[in-house]
């Protein structure tokens, strides 16, 4: 898959000028790597397209332009959100976890940290507690 995101955007430098914009500061090669694919995966029409860019000013491209800004910062937000439950271990509500998880089908990270929830460490620790008292 990695081989394949790089050939991709070594073939559309417009597109892997736009993604690159969007890593954040600190963000490590790592993360960076699997986030810029959850971000290509789900960008659909909002990564540039090949060729000029027109320059219409009328209403409907402002408009069509606003919501292309929202739409790309709820990518972005969303990727973020992603990236923070791989690899920091990060919950949200549920319908936010649902949301990111089903846009990040099909990316295989390696190596990600596992992480135990409070709630899973307090269920050891009651299930330890009644077994040995049964014992």
């Amino acid at each position: 898959m990695a081989q394949e995101v790089s050939e991709y955007l070594s073939q559309n430098p417009r597109v892997a000028a736009w993604v690159e914009a969007l890593r954040c500061d600190g963000e490590t090669d790592k993360h960076w790597r699997h986030r810029r694919d959850f971000l290509l995966r789900n960008a659909g029409d909002l990564a540039p397209a090949g060729g000029a860019a027109s320059a219409s000013t009328d209403e409907a491209a402002d408009a069509e332009s606003g919501t292309r800004n929202r739409q790309l910062q709820q990518l972005i937000s969303f990727s973020m959100a992603w990236a923070n439950h791989v690899f920091l271990g990060c919950r949200y509500p549920q319908k936010v976890m649902d949301k990111i998880l089903s846009m990040a089908e099909g990316i295989k990270v390696t190596d990600a940290p596992t992480y135990t929830t409070r709630d899973e460490l307090v269920a050891k620790v009651k299930k330890r507690g009644i077994s040995s008292s049964n014992g």
